[in-house]
């Protein structure tokens, strides 16, 4: 079994600059997923392999062990209009070609939501390998609201009612819903050739993280993850 992981990384950041390599409790941010992804790869075939458009995470990248080999991601994949999918598509059509090899599946480990362990990759690794049928696999997290009990939206008449509809006195009776915690994704290689631009499809199954798992997407995000690992508050390793 053949496994490609991707490391997507864009130079531009307009929430928290430079965020992809700065430092968080003394290592780049990028560190966190180089390090869990040469572990997840340790005994098996493949390649981890880096997207990034800016020379300077090539460059810290390098350091942490992970080359781009080459590859430096072409500047229309590198706007903020540009989808992930098709990101991750360019860069698995160029390690096949390179490595004259085809994937049987593709691990993306996003680098703004390092809070992911190796037991988390390797249970939900089991997962989507026990299902033929699934296309893909993401992580999520519970979800602090639920669109049954306490999300509104605006309705055609101009008032606000339930997202969603259901007889549920409490949130608890609700049925269970997650938010994606953008940590990590698996697609079965032939993903990529139905034509999906998300990764929501009809085919998808989920990985619950059975611990505290969120992406840095504001400057307090980043502040409040780098407090926990200071203080070892995190409650489990990484």
């Amino acid at each position: 079994m053949n496994f490609l992981v991707t490391i997507c990384a864009r130079g531009g950041s307009k929430g928290i600059p430079g965020k992809n390599i700065r430092l968080l409790n003394k290592r780049p941010l990028i560190a966190y997923s180089i390090d869990v992804a040469k572990r997840f790869m340790s005994g098996r075939n493949g390649t981890v392999a880096l997207s990034t458009d800016s020379a300077e995470i090539m460059e810290v990248a390098e350091k942490e062990g992970l080359s781009a080999a080459g590859y430096e991601r072409p500047a229309f994949l590198a706007t903020d209009t540009a989808g992930k999918i098709e990101t991750i598509a360019d860069l698995v059509q160029y390690h096949e070609n390179k490595n004259s090899c085809r994937y049987d599946y593709v691990v993306d480990l996003d680098v703004t939501s390092p809070l992911r362990t190796i037991n988390d990759l390797e249970e939900a690794f089991q997962t989507i390998e026990a299902d033929k049928e699934a296309l893909n696999l993401f992580s999520v997290s519970p979800a602090a609201r639920n669109p049954y009990f306490n999300m509104v939206e605006k309705n055609e008449s101009g008032y606000y009612g339930l997202v969603k509809t259901g007889n549920f006195k409490t949130r608890q009776s609700a049925p269970a819903v997650y938010d994606l915690n953008a940590s990590f994704y698996f697609y079965r290689r032939n993903f990529f050739e139905t034509g999906q631009v998300s990764t929501i499809t009809n085919k998808s199954l989920v990985y619950v993280v059975p611990h505290l798992c969120f992406d840095l997407d504001h400057q307090v995000d980043f502040l409040f993850m780098q407090y926990l690992l200071e203080t070892g508050q995190l409650g489990f390793e990484l």
